[in-house]
């Protein structure tokens, strides 16, 4: 991980603190209790009813070489969260969304994490995905079977899955 994040910390009621956290490899576990950082999911949703799923890089501390249902990650310092959406989604992905949706926020204290779950809608070329160098390996477009079976699968992203379970029910 070549540059540093700093990332603002936030209260249970997802106030800024005015507290911010150096990211270290695994170290948000070291985030003061009482405390969360924002992180943000994007699921993409392509106008032809498909979905983009990328596979992790085995370098990342969490869920190393795991396909994933979604880009995302950490706001950084002074961010809002649809900021840090669209550029998580354009970093990972190299994609720009048409629209954003959210929906859901959840707070994890294992994680000390506030997580902001969007949907997004694109309609670039499905060639077009750029993947993010330490990021992402792989990336393929499933249709809706495709992605339920994903979701259905043991080796999942189950943490992603259960942001995403009210809007994945609405396909079964």
């Amino acid at each position: 991980m070549g540059v540093q994040e700093i990332w603002d910390l936030y209260d249970r009621d997802g106030n800024k603190t005015g507290e911010t956290f150096l990211r270290g490899f695994g170290n948000f576990q070291n985030i003061p209790e009482g405390r969360y950082h924002l992180v943000v999911d994007i699921l993409v949703i392509h106008e032809d009813g498909s979905y983009l799923l990328t596979k992790r890089s085995e370098e990342k501390d969490v869920y190393p070489g795991f396909w994933e249902a979604s880009a995302g990650g950490s706001a950084l310092t002074g961010e809002e969260p649809l900021e840090a959406a669209k550029r998580e989604l354009f970093e990972e992905t190299g994609i720009s969304a048409d629209s954003l949706e959210l929906v859901g926020v959840l707070f994890k204290d294992t994680s000390h994490a506030m997580y902001y779950s969007y949907l997004a809608q694109v309609s670039c070329d499905k060639k077009s995905v750029v993947l993010q160098d330490g990021e992402t390996t792989e990336y393929k477009w499933v249709d809706r079977a495709g992605f339920l079976e994903y979701v259905d699968a043991e080796d999942s992203m189950k943490a992603h899955n259960q942001r995403y379970a009210e809007y994945i029910e609405t396909l079964r």
